[in-house]
């Protein structure tokens, strides 16, 4: 009952990641004095303007610039095999990159982008919540799922819908959530108990020493590669998503058990060609100086796709030669580039809704829903309702044959 109440109180104050607010970072690096926390990976260097995700030719280094460099070779990456049994990062202490301050194009950008490529260089975080045990054994399919602390009413009504742990066609299904830190400076200290007290009770909570924000979403992507690197050898498939998804894990399990590209296997709701989008209001807005090419690379939409858990492994060699990128499903999709893999588009994987037009009743259809894979953007009672109507004696015309 009290964790109700305490519960029930925090709902008031729920609030989302949102791109208008400022960019309260906070980001902290690992201390220099941390041998062991140090990435080898990392040169010092500096650029007199921003390159392109990953150039082979970097301009001459300076001691006050902190950049990482790529590596295109799939054998030079393996060779890279010698991670840690444990997160290796425990201390943290990072000051901002003033190197290219004073230039011009650095002056015309909007204070979150300064912000974020002052702090670019800080990678790897401490972990303030870890669950290595949901790796032992044999999980054949770890469900992970994207959220913030205030958003405890989706975490709950997932856990007890499509996101509870369970023997799913013979196959261990396990589940987790990824989080930083409360980014309500005023509530931090009471959303933050909140969320320890959750994890005690479902013991499912991944969560590092950075600030909840739209842009550390990118963060939360590297860090929890790093994570699986670290703990999960044995874990086959991931899937990875959002808090306010519908997904049918019977669908998913359906649908690799037909693949025939079990170690590079990347799937989901994938766009071509798409272009960064430059009107300011605009949430997912880049601005020309950040990115100059005329489209981004293949990438699947953040909403929930899947992937082999070999290739998550090479995704976190590669994402650590990359700078890092403000939108964290473009950052994957250029990760993916790098290792010449190209995530394949799969129609049960809605993650703009089923139709473009959301007032269509087909939205609310669930024989629809009984054939998908994931639909973005449900709230809490509508994916309650939703999963009770297909897990219900529900009869359809037939299923939708996508799978």
């Amino acid at each position: 009952m009290f964790f109700l109440a305490v519960v029930a109180l925090t709902v008031v104050q729920r609030g989302t990641i949102s791109s208008g607010a400022p960019f309260q970072l906070e980001r902290q690096a690992r201390a220099d004095t941390d041998p062991a926390a140090v990435d080898p990976r990392q040169k010092q260097g500096s650029s007199s303007g921003i390159s392109s995700f990953w150039k082979a030719n970097r301009p001459e280094s300076s001691p006050k610039a902190l950049v990482t460099t790529a590596t295109t070779s799939e054998e030079s990456l393996l060779t890279q095999d010698q991670r840690p049994t444990t997160w290796d990062v425990t201390t943290s202490n990072c000051t901002p990159n003033y190197n290219f301050s004073g230039k011009d194009w650095f002056k015309s950008l909007e204070g979150n982008f300064k912000q974020f490529l002052m702090y670019r260089h800080c990678r790897y975080f401490p972990m303030l919540m870890n669950h290595p045990e949901k790796c032992t054994g044999h999980t054949h399919l770890l469900m992970v799922v994207k959220s913030v602390a205030t958003q405890h009413d989706r975490r709950e009504v997932i856990r007890r819908t499509w996101g509870k742990e369970r023997l799913v066609r013979g196959k261990q299904v396990k589940t987790l959530f990824l989080l930083g830190k409360p980014s309500n400076v005023a509530e931090r200290a009471n959303h933050q108990k909140l969320l320890e007290f959750e994890d005690y009770i479902y013991g499912d909570i991944l969560q590092w020493d950075f600030l909840d924000t739209f842009f550390n979403l990118t963060l939360k992507e590297t860090h929890f590669l790093k994570w699986f690197d670290t703990y999960c050898a044995n874990v086959r498939y991931i899937f990875k998503g959002d808090d306010d998804v519908f997904v049918s894990v019977e669908n998913i399990l359906e649908y690799l058990e037909g693949t025939g590209r079990e170690k590079s296997l990347f799937v989901g709701d994938v766009l071509f060609k798409a272009k960064p989008i430059r009107k300011k209001e605009n949430k997912y807005y880049i601005p020309q100086a950040m990115y100059n090419k005329t489209y981004y690379p293949p990438y699947a939409g953040g909403g929930g796709f899947v992937m082999a858990g070999p290739l998550a492994r090479k995704l976190h060699w590669v994402s650590d030669t990359l700078e890092l990128y403000p939108i964290d499903d473009v950052f994957l999709g250029m990760c993916l580039e790098v290792l010449q893999v190209t995530p394949v588009k799969h129609n049960a994987f809605k993650t703009f809704g089923l139709v473009k037009n959301k007032s269509s009743k087909l939205n609310k259809e669930p024989c629809f829903f009984k054939g998908m894979i994931v639909v973005h953007k449900l709230l809490p009672s509508e994916l309650v309702h939703m999963w009770n109507l297909v897990n219900s004696d529900l009869v359809c015309a037939q299923k939708v044959g996508i799978l």
